[in-house]
């Protein structure tokens, strides 16, 4: 279905003020959501005083809803420091899976990007903006850093001209407003600043040339050297835009004009491909049913009292409610997937509508891309050893041994350790970081290649040095990481080791795992 010819509306008239808070608002939640935010938009680490003044929250309630957080396992508290962890991404991949988008085109995307060599995203609109849903990017000197569930101005971007051929006068009004208010795009932490504002009328004749082409051309609009096409992905069954995939280079390999010729006609073939599997999804796969996660907040308050906050843990509950196959949910169907009482669930609604995360239809509720906002883009990234080093160096500090993580090199027959938790000592082991080790002579080596569920090793190394290995898996249940303590042998007899060491490593191996899995759902997770 071909896209109306966007007409210029009248000038917008200054900003409006912003709606009020409803009286059933969640107070507490709002201020968690607003604590998530400022946390993502720092890169994922703040300390709580600088969370005091970016909030503008009293520091004894920064330090109850990081508390809270923390409990939940959504931030990590070290010292002057808190930081967003990857059980965070639970909300953003409630709002993926839900969407279905990511997992039904994804591979057309990675496909493409390797065909071209480029690196290939699909976005969506929210709002006025633009944010990533999928990214294949390729690993080069000169590479992307844009991030899933990162938001960019609509103007900026080659997507945007495509999303605002469908906007309305409301939506035209909107993007004035926001262009006058911040002319320099400070509200958007994931793009350069301007050095100065392009004139609107700039927008305005892309989006027609967008309607006309069937296309759009990013020519350096957020930094000099990007370029970028792309092409909407049309829902089959309403004509609209679902998505838009686009094709990112930069002028030292294409320059702009030459897109339309070199790479368009390929990114046409895909998203027709794309628009046919939207065409034939198959059934989707609705997740199992929630713990009673009410039960669980209520005896978490009993317990520690006023320093968690009860509603902010329900009310993170309800975005958890939604996910594949759940993608639109009625208020009933909320409380039941939480647990939670229905006018609990209702407030917690209407707090996130408010906020913009939830849009309602008619009687049912689906969440909105805004969700990738709380704590997605700095964590979409991440890297196995980044998962693995605070469990690390926790194992260490309860054991009071050297701990490490061991991964296969490219080259058969080598292990290597790509992130350790050192204790010392007098005589401390010191397992080498990122030195290749042949995998018969070392217990993580015998962990990842015979695919044991533990092993021990005497004289890794070097005589007198024991250690003790045990997998982690990925979401196939495939081992590819070893696990591994290592201590003197006069310490610890190999029935020590197994009865007093072998269970806390398995401890730390199912946490490790368990953030590996909820990092990886919808991103890549690089093993080094």
């Amino acid at each position: 279905m071909p896209a109306k010819t966007p007409t210029e509306p009248a000038q917008a008239t200054a900003p409006s003020a912003p709606s009020a808070v409803p009286d059933e608002a969640v107070t507490p939640l709002i201020r968690g959501v607003a604590v998530l935010r400022e946390l993502t938009e720092a890169g994922g680490t703040l300390s709580p005083s600088a969370l005091e003044r970016a909030t503008g929250l009293a520091r004894s309630t920064v330090d109850r809803i990081t508390a809270t957080l923390a409990r939940m396992g959504y931030v990590r508290v070290d010292g002057r420091d808190v930081t967003l962890t990857p059980r965070v991404m639970e909300l953003g991949n409630a709002y993926l899976a839900a969407l279905r988008l990511p997992a039904l085109l994804s591979a057309r995307a990675d496909a493409l990007a390797d065909e071209l060599d480029e690196s290939v995203s699909l976005a969506v609109a929210d709002r006025d903006g633009i944010r990533f849903i999928h990214q294949a990017t390729r690993r080069r000197a000169l590479s992307l850093s844009f991030s899933i569930g990162d938001l960019l101005p609509a103007e900026r971007t080659a997507p945007g001209p495509l999303f605002a051929t469908e906007w309305t006068d409301t939506d035209w009004h909107r993007w004035r407003a926001r262009r006058s208010a911040d002319p320099r795009d400070h509200g958007f932490p994931a793009v350069p600043p301007r050095e100065r504002p392009h004139a609107d009328d700039d927008f305005v004749r892309r989006t027609r040339q967008a309607a006309r082409d069937g296309w759009a051309l990013d020519d350096q609009l957020i930094e000099p050297g990007l370029v970028a096409i792309s092409a909407p992905v049309r829902d089959p069954g309403t004509g609209r835009v679902a998505c838009v995939a686009s094709v990112v280079s930069h002028t030292s390999r294409h320059a702009a004009d030459d897109l339309t010729t070199t790479l368009l006609p390929r990114l046409r073939e895909a998203v027709t491909a794309m628009e046919e599997d939207l065409r034939t999804p198959p059934a989707p796969t609705p997740p199992p049913p929630h713990a009673p996660l009410a039960t669980w907040a209520a005896a978490t308050k009993h317990a520690l009292g006023r320093g968690f906050i009860e509603s902010l843990a329900r009310g993170l509950t309800v975005l958890t409610a939604f996910g594949e196959g759940r993608g639109r949910l009625t208020l009933t169907e909320v409380a039941k997937a939480t647990g939670l009482a229905r006018a609990t669930a209702r407030r917690a609604l209407i707090t996130y509508e408010h906020m913009g995360l939830v849009s309602q239809e008619a009687a049912a509720f689906s969440l909105t891309p805004r969700v990738l906002a709380l704590g997605f883009p700095p964590l979409s990234r991440t890297t196995l050893p980044e998962i693995a080093t605070p469990h690390l160096n926790d194992l260490t500090a309860r054991i009071q041994e050297s701990t490490a993580l061991a991964v296969d090199t490219p080259r058969s027959g080598e292990i290597v350790y790509v992130a350790r938790a050192t204790h010392h000592r007098v005589m401390s082991a010191d397992l080498p970081l990122r030195h290749p080790l042949p995998s018969t002579e070392t217990s993580a080596g015998r962990v990842l290649r015979a695919a044991l569920p533990h092993a021990v090793e005497d004289a890794e190394l070097e005589a007198g040095l024991r250690t003790l290995s045990v997998p982690v898996h990925d979401t196939s249940g495939t081992a590819i990481a070893a696990l591994t303590t290592a201590t003197h042998a006069a310490r610890r007899t190999r029935e020590e080791c197994e009865r007093t060491l072998l269970p806390e490593l398995l401890t730390t191996a199912r946490a490790i795992e368990q953030d590996l899995h909820t990092a990886s759902r919808f991103t890549r997770v690089r093993l080094t």
